[in-house]
């Protein structure tokens, strides 16, 4: 029996992940320290559902990634960890760029030095803020990234390069993936499809950034956990891939999506581009199809009605 550990596994991503590794039979193990960037109550929802749908497979422990510690006990004994925790979003990070580092950067390599079996796989949660304003599209892992415009980007960056080191000097399995923009059931309230769900259904406006032209590359949560999985299948090398939806929507666009689906009218709140935003995000999958297996089963027309229906 497989033993996975994640950390962040009570937010949105890993909630996601360690659902799906309970449901194939694995023990799973989350490290979270429940963050109140959101409200904590919604990851002690999540973790109520794993624990009842792993039984013994199952255990939490709440603990920072800053405590080695916590660290050690989380990977005590992992064949595969799947380091998901961090703080998130790019706008925040430009108030407090000091605590990403701290949390993003000094928490990944503590994290990194308690690992000790050579045979236990790694797998780091990185993101397509690496590519900052990258205009050659789509973005491809071999682009260059040494540009990040904000702290989270950097951070992400950082990681992957702290992850490359530790593979060469230890020798684990190790992989990189960047994700594009994750939506679907749990995701983060702050986070743009979310937000604007729920605002339009309560009839409050959406802050609308920019003319409406800048376009995302929008990844429903099921397509970016079937990569993880495949990732973790990974036993030798050090290796970096998007794991994307492979197209590209406008933000007017997506108003329209939510509309549509919620059958309501938007009320748009027009505020100018806000710094640290990118113009556009789309990712080139075709690594990860040919390493990975990986293949974008949901568009976003069907995961937006899925992500409608359960808000």
């Amino acid at each position: 029996m497989t033993l996975v550990t994640i950390t962040g596994g009570a937010g949105f991503i890993g909630s996601h992940l360690a659902q799906r590794l309970l449901g194939e039979g694995s023990t799973v193990r989350v490290l979270d320290s429940l963050d109140p960037f959101y409200d904590p109550a919604l990851k002690r929802r999540n973790l109520a559902e794993l624990a009842a749908a792993g039984g013994d497979r199952f255990e939490f422990l709440e603990g920072d990634l800053r405590d080695a510690a916590a660290c050690r006990a989380a990977v005590d004994g992992a064949d595969a960890v799947v380091h998901l925790a961090a703080l998130a979003g790019v706008r925040p990070s430009l108030r407090d760029p000091v605590r990403y580092m701290d949390v993003n950067v000094t928490g990944t390599q503590l994290l990194l030095q308690q690992i000790e079996s050579p045979q236990t796989r790694f797998v780091f949660g990185s993101s397509s803020s690496v590519y900052g304003g990258n205009t050659k599209v789509p973005f491809a892992e071999s682009d260059r990234v040494d540009r990040p415009i904000s702290p989270y980007a950097a951070s992400k960056k950082a990681g992957e390069v702290q992850c490359y080191t530790w593979h060469h000097l230890r020798g684990n399995a190790t992989t990189c993936l960047r994700f594009f923009t994750v939506y679907g059931p749990r995701q983060r309230p702050e986070m743009a499809i979310h937000q604007f769900a729920r605002r339009i259904t309560d009839g409050q406006a959406i802050p609308f950034f920019g003319d409406g032209s800048s376009r995302r590359d929008y990844t429903y949560v099921e397509d970016i956990v079937s990569g993880v999985v495949a990732a973790m299948g990974r036993t030798q090398g050090y290796a970096i891939y998007n794991l994307g939806g492979a197209a590209t929507t406008s933000l007017g666009e997506l108003v329209q999506q939510l509309e549509n689906a919620l059958d309501k009218k938007a009320i748009i709140d027009r505020q100018p581009d806000q710094p640290g935003d990118v113009p556009i995000t789309y990712a080139d999958v075709s690594l990860a199809g040919r390493e990975l297996g990986y293949r974008v089963t949901t568009p976003l027309h069907d995961g937006v009605q899925k992500f409608c229906a359960w808000i």
